[in-house]
């Protein structure tokens, strides 16, 4: 009876919203196609937990991570934009400032992508909406403006709204986190994946065995000091002028 090969587990891997990670599931797939690579997307603090209990086993993730259990490697950081109505007066703006937002009402959702550290600009809201998907709806009633990073106002995109970059304000970082702990074959080559590592120079067990050194070819054996010392005499004799009584012959010849 022949034996069913049963398929290998998946690696797991969260991402948080607004990161986008099918250029990299591509990669995967072309690298591993007998690893199956399961997705879990999930808000920030349940990624964190995930990744802290072992439910995943690296994450697309925001910064700060705690760093005492989890390594991490920043990706890039996002541009942080103002979403208002399209009829709002900011859109006659190519660039927004905290100033411009003194008098409007920004919402702070529970679910925050961003920190301000230095207070959030703007007037507060009378109470803070508990999810970002709450707030646009909030903004689209033109109630207020809300900043986010630029990935989740595409990720929430509606027709009768729009945004501006803003200014000098906090930005979000996505990084690749994972236990330190848990630092396997798998994770290593998906770090490879998201560095831009070939197949060949990944560290992970799609790398392939590195070339075997060919034998060096034997080199003609170097001339010693008294060989070359007695080829001048050798090319000497070669070329030894004719004689006088040569000479001589042929002028009786003639």
């Amino acid at each position: 009876m022949t034996e069913i090969e049963q398929p290998s587990s998946p690696f797991r891997l969260v991402y948080v919203p607004g990161v986008t990670p099918t250029k990299w599931l591509r990669v995967w797939g072309e690298r591993l196609p007998d690893v199956p690579l399961e997705l879990l997307q999930s808000t920030q603090e349940a990624g964190h937990g995930l990744l802290l209990s072992g439910g995943a086993d690296a994450g697309l993730v925001r910064l700060p991570v705690d760093r005492t259990v989890l390594s991490a490697i920043p990706l890039y950081t996002e541009t942080t934009v103002v979403v208002f109505p399209k009829d709002h007066w900011l859109a006659a703006a190519e660039e927004v400032t905290v100033e411009d937002l003194a008098e409007e009402i920004v919402f702070h959702p529970q679910d925050d992508a961003l920190e301000w550290p230095e207070g959030l600009p703007g007037r507060p809201a009378f109470e803070r909406p508990a999810t970002t998907a709450d707030a646009i709806e909030l903004v689209a009633a033109n109630v207020g403006v809300l900043a986010v990073p630029q990935s989740l106002a595409r990720l929430h995109h509606r027709r009768d709204l729009t945004y501006r970059t803003l200014a000098d304000v906090p930005q979000s970082r996505i990084a690749l986190a994972w236990p330190e702990a848990a630092t396997t074959d798998l994770v290593e080559e998906f770090i490879g994946i998201v560095r831009g590592r070939t197949a060949n120079s990944s560290r992970g067990r799609g790398a392939a065995e590195p070339a075997k050194k060919q034998p060096a070819a034997k080199k003609a054996p170097a001339k010693s000091a008294k060989t070359a010392k007695s080829q001048p005499h050798q090319a000497a004799r070669q070329h030894k002028p004719r004689t006088s009584q040569t000479q001589a012959k042929r002028g009786r010849k003639r």
